[in-house]
């Protein structure tokens, strides 16, 4: 402060910023001396002289340890009782276990920071952003671990409940009927380090993958449609899940969030997707009766790739075609007719031959999911577009940087975070984890 005022004699003006910066370094000086007066535990009584140890002992009380840890407002040091076990050799601070530090440089309200940083942009930037905001210098490495172990806590927490969900012992959500619940599932590629594809075909033959797909669901809610009658998604009632991991076990982290949203409860249900196989085979396991519809956009696109190979450098063909077998056919739902007039296609070139056979395969496959008129006349989404959005948002927005390669754990463990941040359910998490170390 006295280095502010001498400032102003020299230049004639106050620099608001720096009084700001040099009293909230005063008041976090303040703050850890007072918080390390707090947390200088006495040494126990002969009531509470040894604790139980794991090995089935009882563990004496030794001395009086210290310990730094970085808080909200700054390094603080603790003094607290170590006890140590003769018969084992293992020594425990039960007050780092009630004061949740055991293991860790970082208090609490320090790693509740660090994740949220961590899991919104890249580590380092969370690093400036702890020092910055809040006044606490650390190591970029330092974020990442803590994000990382938070993230993987809620993972874990996840995978609990999909264990219930699979013995079918979800409790019965309760509230008002949800008129049109969707679910929506897609994938998209992130790049990992080389050690995570190991054996793993690319995209091209011969070469090995750079990449593995994180697998995205989304669920949210409809309730009304605009005076042209298409449907309006509920505010803010979308929500995420997702990660690195194979179709069946994707299936159940998906049935988990549409219970969680009141799938029970919803007199009509959506699923929607492109044509992978994988998101179908998902639909009949976990949403079996339900409404499921093909994104309009991918079967276009699926038209439009054949266009090209139809007639390659021949836009006008390729709109002329497009406009016989789009509008006329795909738009109007008319699939098995598109079907009859795709496989009457002839073609001398092998690699096209194979190409027709195969887009009439994928629409006479999806047809069922392709009536787009049927489905408009129930004024229901007939696009995938929150999904696609959320492959950029929620994937890609924070783990498709530049430079940024992931381990699987890494990068399921960011999402598991990210997730639950998004979806408004972190400060639930990080309270009912606070009761659990307090219990």
């Amino acid at each position: 402060m006295r280095v502010v005022f001498q400032d102003r004699r020299k230049t004639g003006r106050f620099d608001l910023e720096a009084m700001e910066r040099a009293v909230r370094s005063a008041l976090h000086r303040a703050g850890a001396a007072a918080l390390s007066q707090l947390l200088q535990f006495p040494a126990p009584s002969d009531e509470q002289h040894a604790v139980a140890c794991p090995c089935g002992q009882q563990a004496p009380y030794h001395q009086l340890r210290t310990k730094s840890v970085l808080t909200a407002v700054g390094q603080v040091e603790i003094s607290r009782p170590y006890y140590w076990c003769p018969d084992c050799h293992t020594g425990q601070f039960p007050a780092d276990v009630e004061l949740d530090i055991q293991d860790t440089e970082f208090s609490p309200g320090v790693r509740r920071m660090q994740a949220l940083v961590g899991q919104d942009a890249p580590f380092d930037h969370g690093r400036e952003q702890m020092k910055v905001l809040a006044g606490l210098e650390m190591t970029t490495k330092s974020v990442e671990r803590t994000a990382e172990a938070v993230g993987v806590d809620i993972a874990q927490r996840e995978q609990g409940e999909m264990q219930k969900a699979l013995q079918w012992d979800l409790p019965v959500v309760g509230g008002e009927p949800l008129p049109i619940l969707y679910v929506q599932m897609d994938g998209t590629g992130i790049p990992v380090v080389k050690k995570e594809t190991t054996g793993r075909q690319g995209k091209n033959e011969g070469q090995p993958a750079h990449t593995r797909e994180v697998k995205l669901g989304c669920v949210f809610t409809q309730t009304t449609w605009d005076k042209e009658g298409y449907p309006i998604r509920d505010p803010d009632s979308t929500t995420y899940t997702g990660a690195i991991e194979t179709a069946e076990e994707f299936g159940k982290r998906i049935y988990l969030e549409a219970w969680k949203r009141g799938w029970s409860r919803a007199p009509k249900k959506v699923v929607m997707g492109d044509g992978a196989e994988w998101i179908w085979n998902l639909a009949a396991e976990h949403f079996p009766g339900t409404i499921q519809i093909v994104d309009l956009y991918h079967a276009r696109q699926h038209l439009w790739e054949l266009a090209r190979r139809l007639y390659p450098n021949d836009e006008r063909k390729q709109k002329a075609w497009m406009k016989a077998h789009q509008e006329r056919l795909l738009d109007q739902g008319k699939i098995e007719r598109l079907v009859g007039a795709l496989r009457a296609l002839k073609s001398g070139n092998p690699e096209v031959a194979e190409k027709i056979r195969t887009e009439a395969d994928y629409f006479e496959r999806n047809g069922e999911r392709m009536r787009y008129p049927t489905f408009r006349h129930q004024h229901l989404f007939v696009g995938s577009g929150v999904i696609e959005a959320g492959c950029k948002t929620v994937v890609a927005a924070r783990l498709k940087c530049s430079g940024m390669f992931w381990t699987v754990r890494g990068a399921n463990a960011i999402l598991a975070l990210r997730c639950c941040r998004l979806n408004a359910r972190f400060e639930d998490y990080w309270e009912c984890r606070q009761a659990c170390v307090v219990a």
